[in-house]
C-alpha cells in the first residue's frame, strides 16, 4: 500500500462520529422493542425459565406468571424449535428482554380443541363453579368452558355440587374461537352407549309425528318433556310459543309436572326433540280473512290495555288493535268491557287486525 493510500485509509477512519458508530453497531445488532413479534428459537427450557435466541443483544426470557399462564403450551415445545414470541418489556432493571407466549399458545389451543372434537376424543377438566344452567369447568391451556346441565350423566342428578374441583372426562360439542365458547359433555362419556341408542330411536322419529309425551319440568319459556319410544327415553322442549295460538303468560296455571300430553314434532336439535301442542290444533288465522272482511262490524272484548291502543279479543286465537290515535278522548274501558268495533284491514301474514271504535258520533280530529 502506497503511503498516500495509507493516509486516506487513517483519514476515513478520523471523520466517522460516534453517532455513525453507534449507527454501525444497532444495525448489526436487533434491538427488539415492547409489541414486537418475532421469530424466536428455544435455546435452553427450565422448570422456572425459558430462554430464546432472539439475534439480540442478549437472549429473550419467559418465567413467572406469563410462564404459568401458558404452562401446558410449554410443555409441548422443544429446545431448539422455533416458535412465535412478543417482546413485553424491551428490558428490565436486570437487561433481560421479557417475551411472552400468549399469542401462540392461543392458536395452538384452539387448533387443539377442533381437532379433538373432529376426531371426538375425549379430554379432562376440572369442575369450577356450579350455575342454574350447568357447571363452569377449568379446560386445559388455562381456558373456561361450560357443561351444561342436560350435558350430564344420570349420576350426577341433583349432584353437580360435587363435581367442583373433579377431575372430569368430557368430550367437546362445541368451540367458537371468536366468542372465547367452549362447550363440552360429560353425558358423551359416561352413557355413551345410551345416547347411541338415543340416536337409533331419534333417527326412526320424522317432522310431523303426534307423539305422547310426559312433562317432567316446567320452565318460563317452555315445557321439557320426555318421550319413551322402544324402551328408551328421549328429551323434548315445547317452547312457549308452541303452546297455544293464544298468547300464554303463565305455564304453570295450565299444566303440572308429571302430565301426559299429546304433542306434534317440529324439528330434531342437537339429540333433543323440539315439539308443539299448538300445531295440533287449527289455526284460527287460516280462515280470519273470511270471516272478518273489511268494514264489517263485530263485538268484541277488552283484552289488553296498552300505551299504544286496546288490544281486543275477537275470538279464542284472535285478537285485534284499536289504536290510541283511533280512541276518542272521552272513550274509558277496562279490561274485559264489551265493546263494538269494525275491521279496518287484515294482515294474515303477521296476524294483525285493525280496528275502528264504531261510534255513534264522529269525533273531532278522528282519522
Amino acid at each position: 500500500m502506497t503511503e498516500r493510500n495509507k493516509k486516506k485509509k487513517k483519514k476515513s477512519r478520523q471523520s466517522q462520529t460516534m453517532g455513525d458508530l453507534l449507527t454501525k453497531v444497532n444495525e448489526e445488532i436487533n434491538i427488539p422493542q415492547k409489541g414486537d413479534e418475532l421469530l424466536a428459537e428455544i435455546a435452553e427450557i427450565t422448570p422456572n425459565r425459558i430462554y430464546f435466541n432472539i439475534n439480540a443483544k442478549t437472549e429473550g426470557v419467559l418465567f413467572g406468571r406469563e410462564l404459568e399462564q401458558v404452562s401446558d403450551f410449554v410443555n409441548t415445545l422443544k429446545v431448539n424449535e422455533k416458535v412465535a414470541v412478543v417482546v413485553g418489556q424491551a428490558e428490565d432493571p436486570r437487561g433481560q428482554i421479557l417475551l411472552n407466549l400468549k399469542n401462540s399458545a392461543r392458536k395452538y389451543a384452539w387448533n387443539f380443541y377442533n381437532k379433538k372434537m373432529k376426531n371426538d376424543q375425549p379430554i379432562v377438566v376440572v369442575g369450577l363453579d356450579q350455575n342454574s344452567g350447568g357447571i363452569l369447568v377449568e379446560a386445559p391451556f388455562n381456558l373456561t368452558g361450560f357443561i351444561p346441565g342436560s350435558c350430564l350423566g344420570a349420576n350426577w342428578l341433583n349432584k353437580e355440587e360435587q363435581l367442583k374441583g373433579k377431575k372430569i372426562k368430557v368430550k367437546i360439542i362445541e368451540v367458537n374461537k371468536e366468542q372465547n365458547r367452549l362447550v363440552f359433555s360429560e353425558r358423551a362419556v359416561s352413557e355413551a352407549g345410551k345416547i347411541a341408542e338415543e340416536k337409533k330411536v331419534l333417527s326412526k322419529i320424522k317432522k310431523g309425528d303426534k307423539l305422547k309425551a310426559k312433562i317432567v319440568k316446567i320452565a318460563p319459556y317452555g315445557l321439557f318433556i320426555e318421550v319413551e319410544k322402544n324402551g328408551v327415553v328421549l328429551e323434548g322442549l315445547v317452547h312457549i310459543s308452541e303452546i297455544s295460538w293464544q298468547k300464554v303468560d303463565n305455564l304453570e296455571e295450565l299444566y303440572h309436572e308429571g302430565e301426559e300430553i299429546m304433542a306434534r314434532v317440529l324439528k330434531k336439535e342437537d339429540g333433543r326433540l323440539q315439539l308443539s301442542i299448538k300445531n295440533l290444533k287449527s289455526d284460527p288465522w287460516q280462515e280470519v280473512i273470511k270471516k272478518y272482511p273489511e268494514s264489517k262490524e263485530i263485538t268484541g272484548h277488552i283484552a289488553r290495555i296498552t300505551s299504544f291502543g286496546w288490544l281486543v279479543s275477537l275470538e279464542k286465537g284472535v285478537e285485534g288493535l284499536i289504536h290510541i290515535s283511533k280512541i276518542p278522548a272521552s272513550k274509558k274501558v277496562v279490561v274485559g268491557d264489551e265493546i263494538k268495533c269494525f275491521i279496518e284491514s287484515v294482515d294474515v301474514d303477521n296476524r294483525r287486525i285493525s280496528l275502528g271504535v264504531v261510534l255513534t258520533k264522529k269525533p273531532i280530529g278522528y282519522k
